[in-house]
């Protein structure tokens, strides 16, 4: 059993940055693939980002490359995701997730874990 917790969220302007912490509760180490997905008021949960065990391997959601970086400390069992250029767009709770196999994953039901969620908004 592993259980996350997600930390950093909040109020940003449009344009400013915010940086997501994925905290685990023990060490997933480079077995165990991660992502973040996020949900919008109304909408269903979406995917944002994932990284494979060794951290060697990213995949983005095409609304978020070029802002958005992934990345994993296995040492510090801490998965990051570092948002940058944030639109009204962003605004959503967003998840961390913990899968069983190492390699990157997209789908919501593929991951095993998941945190409780983080708030970020991104005012006009």
């Amino acid at each position: 059993q592993v259980q996350l917790l997600e930390s950093g969220g909040g109020l940003v302007q449009t344009g400013g940055s915010l940086r997501l912490s994925c905290a685990a509760s023990r060490r997933t180490g480079s077995s165990q693939a991660m992502g973040w997905f996020r949900q919008a008021p109304g909408k269903e949960r979406e995917f944002v980002a994932t990284i494979s065990g060794n951290g060697g391997t990213t995949y983005y959601t095409d609304s978020v490359k070029g802002r958005f970086t992934i990345s994993r400390d296995n040492a510090k069992n801490t998965m990051y995701l570092q948002m940058n250029s944030l639109k009204p767009e962003d605004t959503a709770v967003y998840y961390c997730a913990a899968g069983l196999g190492a390699l990157i994953m997209t789908k919501a039901q593929s991951f095993r874990y998941w945190g409780q969620g983080t708030q970020v908004t991104v005012s006009s």
